[in-house]
């Protein structure tokens, strides 16, 4: 039975993997505590370290990797709750009780401006270059009202002619479906009715 608030690893059967050692090992091999049926993991794959109520997921120098939501683990690397771990072609969610037992967290955004970056809670998006330079400018202001006249010309410089009210509501819109959970509910990005927009929220800088 899972024991209260200890992190785990639940694989794809839905089979929960209680992370109460300071170290577990996942690989192939029938010692490690989280064995790997799979042809691409490694013997001695990966370990998961607890240190205190942090918990780190680290490589050991595996033939293929280790991969944290989708990119590959190259250092230690936090796990947080809700997080994927690829081993193999296995993939493991990680669950920490005593995250989910606490209120929803706020959405993180993180911004790396000079690498054309953004990730929200750690996980890279896919955005239009558009996109990208309005997260870009309200990330620059944030914590300040942005004009609709002040966005249109950070956004669309390459026209002097001016930019409609609609074009700038669409771009935020398409947006928000990017970095809200829910793009009717913004936590992130609000209207600031009468006077244009605001980034709010836990903002990383990744830069």
């Amino acid at each position: 039975m899972l024991e209260t608030n200890t992190p785990y690893l639940e694989d794809p059967l839905g089979n929960e993997h209680i992370l109460d050692f300071d170290i577990t090992h996942l690989g192939r091999s029938v010692e490690s505590e989280i064995v790997i049926i799979s042809n691409r993991a490694s013997r001695e794959h990966a370990i998961i370290r607890r240190d205190g109520r942090k918990v780190f997921l680290e490589d050991l120098n595996s033939t293929n990797g280790t991969f944290l939501n989708g990119e590959r683990v190259l250092a230690s690397a936090q796990l947080r709750d809700g997080d994927e771990v690829m081993v193999g072609e296995v993939v493991f969610k990680f669950h920490d009780p005593d995250t989910t037992t606490r209120e929803t967290p706020f959405p993180e955004l993180e911004v790396n401006i000079e690498a054309g970056e953004v990730r929200l809670n750690r996980r890279r998006l896919s955005l239009s270059p558009k996109e990208f330079a309005l997260v870009a400018y309200l990330y620059e202001n944030r914590g300040k009202v942005c004009s609709k006249d002040d966005i249109g010309r950070a956004v669309w410089s390459e026209y002097q002619s001016g930019i409609f009210d609609y074009q700038i509501e669409n771009l935020v819109r398409r947006l928000r479906t990017k970095i809200e959970i829910d793009p009717n509910a913004p936590q992130l990005l609000v209207t600031v009715r009468g006077l244009g927009y605001k980034m709010l929220g836990k903002i990383e800088d990744a830069g």
